[in-house]
């Protein structure tokens, strides 16, 4: 548990010590002291630092003691990112060996989930992140990390999304910990434990998405999205010069669509309802816009706005084209 504190040479030092002082109170006072700090480091020795098993093999694990509302259980949004090669290593937990997938693309698997809680709440991960039980996260022994995961409980047909930041579990029967929230969506946190399917969804650098085994398809194919040209906005196509006559006319009137008009950034259009919904929900809180998701043949349009700043609908247009939504376009209504 600790290392060696004192050698058989050391001791018989100190006695020859303590038999040199000058008088008994001397003596008795040096005892005290030593046994002071000869506990204090026999308790440093026990305090030292833990396995790295020590945190797998705790037996008891809690669903949050206090929980003001249910869980926000939205989907973790897949999206590329790069696999942290600290992580990739070989490793040995509790005797047994592991090694990390260099891929997770084209990965499935069937067998039981768990999820985990209050007691690991707060401290890292395997990949250096902090663990919350409430957001959509797990835990897997060898995929990559980060790596996303669809899984379905096979007893209820319910799915979830989570982001793979941690390894675990180490029991033999189980494939995967999921995180509490994760488990509450997909309807097995009361009791402990459920048979799930796992598919990796693997994104790559040109944004083609791989969901388990199925074949490898482009973005806007995962996400349901319908292609259509965007009709609304034929009206930035070049118009013909204005008359000469009416041109300082036109130059000295102030602008409107600053103020007056209602800007609208249509994202995308998609077919799937609840791909929408979550879609929506994680954008309208990335740029605290709020979303609308109008529907017309089965076609829900997913909507940011109203917005009544230039600068603003410019700059979020921008960051959605850079973030996976080429196909994101301004519509102006005119109040």
């Amino acid at each position: 548990m600790f290392q060696r504190l004192f050698s058989v040479l050391d001791l018989v030092n100190v006695s020859a010590f303590q038999a040199s002082l000058p008088n008994a109170f001397a003596r008795k006072h040096f005892m005290r002291c030593g046994a002071a700090v000869f506990t204090a480091i026999l308790l440093a020795g026990c305090q030292s630092a833990p396995s790295q098993s020590s945190r797998y093999t705790q037996q008891q694990d809690s669903a949050p003691k206090h929980v003001a509302k249910k869980p926000e259980t939205l989907d973790a949004v897949p999206k590329y990112e790069a696999y942290r090669m600290f992580n990739s290593r070989p490793y040995k937990v509790l005797g047994k060996h592991y090694t990390p997938m260099n891929s997770g693309k084209g990965y499935e698997e069937v067998g039981y989930a768990s999820w985990y809680g209050q007691k690991f709440h707060g401290h890292l991960t395997s990949n250096g992140e902090t663990y919350n039980m409430f957001a959509m996260s797990a835990a897997h022994k060898t995929l990559p990390l980060p790596s996303y995961v669809r899984v379905t409980n096979l007893e209820n047909n319910k799915q979830a999304i989570v982001r793979v930041n941690d390894r675990g579990p180490f029991h033999d029967n189980r494939i995967i910990d999921l995180s509490y929230a994760a488990a509450v969506k997909l309807g097995y946190h009361s009791k402990g434990t459920a048979k799930v399917k796992l598919e990796v969804i693997h994104f790559d650098e040109q944004n083609n998405v791989t969901v388990g085994n199925n074949p490898t398809v482009t973005y806007d194919e995962y996400l349901g999205i319908a292609v259509t040209p965007p009709r609304e906005i034929a009206s930035t196509s070049p118009k013909p010069p204005l008359d000469p006559a009416k041109a300082d006319k036109t130059a000295t009137k102030p602008s409107s669509n600053t103020v007056a008009d209602a800007v609208y950034i249509q994202v995308a259009a998609l077919s799937n309802a609840e791909k929408a919904k979550s879609i929506s929900n994680v954008l309208s809180a990335l740029y605290q816009i709020p979303a609308h998701l109008p529907v017309a043949d089965n076609i829900y349009k997913l909507q940011l706005g109203p917005i009544h700043d230039e600068a603003v609908v410019a700059e979020v247009l921008e960051q959605l084209k850079q973030n996976g939504y080429p196909n994101a376009y301004a519509i102006t209504q005119t109040l």
